[in-house]
């Protein structure tokens, strides 16, 4: 017997995608009845593989961490209108950070009195019948339908991945009542192969477009890329990387979501996160590529007034943001891949003459390596040092150690190690102490929901692992506040279970920096400014704080350590290191650092 449930993971299965996260509910008899179906008939086998997550806000976590290192779609299945909502502010996330993810949730039963299989015979199902269940994520999807008979189940599926996987990516959302999911199919439909939908081919730069920029790069005496989220496409980092070079052209990171520019290369000038853009003011040529917010203008940034800018962006309007605006001479939609190669191509072309313009550009690439030699230099600097008082850990010399421990317990020296970043007020210290080189190497969530990068980790584990490209270890890095948003125990849970070790880093400072930072943005004479964490109240206090490792190692065996002194944090990173490679699980480790 094969329902609409059956249809499901066919169309599922036949469209490519490996991993469903789920969490089930009354509204998914069909779907627990045709997976064990299948299991008998396939020698234990499903047609996708099933993740048990006790907690939505993981399962989407974990499919977008699937999503960010695959480039695929994962789903998600949760639990009618309680299962939704569960899957909170990771709902934002997957929008902000343009995820490619299929979010089914049944519904409470449209009959009462047994007229069709599957009509309401437990209390809550009334209870659980909302009048707009889709309304309550509708305005982060770029998709939302509802599966209303097996019949044509597969069509409304495929149009859903096809908009999903079609720039600018996103979650989309599904729904069904149980009635619908509980209809019986035709046997012959589930001997047909179902053809993929293919995504939109994004456009690429018109002819114009490309002579204005390229003419612009050329004449300028000091030009910036800005770019934050190029990165998505792995292809892109090594054609950006070739057009700084070639043309020496600086490049700044603002609030990245993945890394779409060597961490290494001499040409950076760094990742920002807030406040007043280095080089901005001297750029007389900006290209905004990719980028959601390059600055923010009551943080004094403000380009030349002369300075020509354009936006190369799959949405450079924005669409999604309630305000967004650019004072830009040309926008532009387009694919970076394809505008970058682009870009590349027609200075290959006779009407451009490298030779005129050789003592330009020397000038620019005299005046890039000083700005990454000082750069680097105060990188280092910041690496060897602890607090003020001689004695707490600083973020930068925690950074240098894991990123050196992560280089030298590695097969790869760190080069086939994936880093998310998920620790709010440090994300740019981060950014620019690990410093990864690799495309698809380091990922944020792209939007700002914390507790992410726990489920990611989880995804971008397993991702990893279908992708087959020889990861060797995953690293997050987190506050001690994202930690406790992330539903650890859920997590820790999950990660045991399927094999998806990792090593968290904690970073400690008892509470959550980042309100504290924003009150004294506004008010930096104010009262509040030099009161501490905990009489503010985003503060844990010195007395009342988690055991960080032990959650995890009550919830999934991890292995924990808590570091407070500089000369344990190597051997520490070294041992936890291990753990993850040979014991292949979870390790924690909690570092100290000074209280807000």
């Amino acid at each position: 017997m094969y329902t609409t449930a059956s249809v499901f993971f066919k169309t599922l299965a036949d469209a490519g995608i490996t991993h469903a996260f789920v969490n089930w509910g009354s509204d998914h008899p069909a779907f627990l009845e045709d997976l064990r179906r299948q299991q008998v008939e396939n020698d234990g086998k499903t047609l996708l593989e099933i993740v048990t997550c006790p907690s939505e806000f993981v399962a989407l976590s974990a499919a977008q961490g699937y999503a960010q290192v695959t480039g695929r779609p994962a789903v998600v299945i949760v639990h009618v209108d309680v299962g939704t909502q569960s899957l909170a502010g990771a709902v934002h996330n997957a929008d902000r950070g343009q995820a490619p993810v299929l979010i089914f949730a049944g519904a409470s039963p449209f009959s009462a009195s047994g007229e069709f299989k599957g009509s309401r015979n437990e209390f809550m199902m009334w209870h659980q019948d909302a009048h707009d269940q889709p309304a309550i994520v509708r305005q982060y999807m770029r998709y939302t339908a509802q599966i209303q008979s097996g019949k044509i189940a597969s069509k409304q599926i495929l149009r859903a991945l096809q908009i999903a996987t079609s720039e600018p990516k996103g979650p989309v959302y599904l729904w069904a009542r149980r009635e619908a999911t509980e209809e019986d199919v035709d046997e012959t439909a589930m001997r047909t192969v179902v053809p993929r939908w293919p995504a939109v081919t994004m456009q690429a730069l018109s002819s114009h477009a490309v002579h204005s920029i390229t003419s612009a790069l050329l004449d300028a005496e000091f030009p910036l890329i800005v770019t934050a989220n190029a990165g998505r496409n792995p292809a892109t980092v090594p054609l950006l990387s070739q057009l700084s070079s070639k043309l020496a052209i600086g490049v700044l990171s603002v609030a990245p979501s993945a890394l779409s520019f060597p961490g290494n290369h001499p040409y950076f000038l760094g990742n920002i996160f807030i406040g007043k853009l280095p080089h901005l003011e001297d750029a007389d040529v900006v290209v905004l590529l990719d980028v959601d917010v390059p600055w923010a203008d009551a943080t004094d940034n403000e380009p030349r007034k002369d300075a020509r800018i354009f936006v190369v962006d799959t949405d450079p309007l924005k669409r999604t943001f309630g305000w967004s605006h650019v004072d830009a001479e040309m926008l532009c939609a387009a694919d970076a891949e394809t505008a970058l190669t682009q870009l590349l191509g027609a200075l290959e072309t006779p009407e451009v003459d490298f030779a005129a313009v050789q003592a330009k550009l020397q000038v620019r690439r005299n005046r890039l390596d000083k700005a990454h030699e000082e750069r680097l230099a105060t990188l280092r600097a910041a690496e060897t040092r602890l607090a003020p008082d001689g004695h707490t850990l600083s973020v930068p010399f925690i950074l240098g150690a894991l990123r050196d421990a992560a280089s030298a317990g590695t097969a790869s020296r760190g080069e086939k190690v994936i880093w998310l970043n998920e620790a709010a007020s440090c994300s740019a210290l981060i950014w620019n102490h690990i410093a990864a080189t690799q495309p698809g190497s380091m990922f944020m969530s792209g939007g700002t929901a914390l507790g992410w990068v726990l489920g990611a980790s989880i995804g971008a584990s397993i991702g990893a692992r279908v992708d087959g490209t020889g990861t060797e270890l995953v690293v997050g890095i987190t506050g001690d506040g994202n930690f406790l948003f992330g539903a650890p125990t859920a997590t820790y849970w999950i990660a045991r279970r399927y094999g998806t070790p990792f090593l968290m880093v904690v970073l400690n400072n008892r509470g959550w920096a980042s309100p504290k930072l924003s009150m004294q943005g506004v008010y930096p004479s104010g009262i509040g400014s030099h009161a501490s964490g905990e009489k503010l109240s985003v503060g844990f206090g010195e007395t009342h704080n988690a055991d960080f490792g032990g959650i995890a190692a009550a919830a999934g065996g991890a292995w924990a350590r808590k570091v407070e002194r500089g000369e344990e944090v190597k051997s520490v990173f070294e041992e936890a290191i291990k753990v993850v490679l040979l014991e292949r699980r979870c390790a924690v480790v909690e570092c100290v650092i000074e209280s807000i």
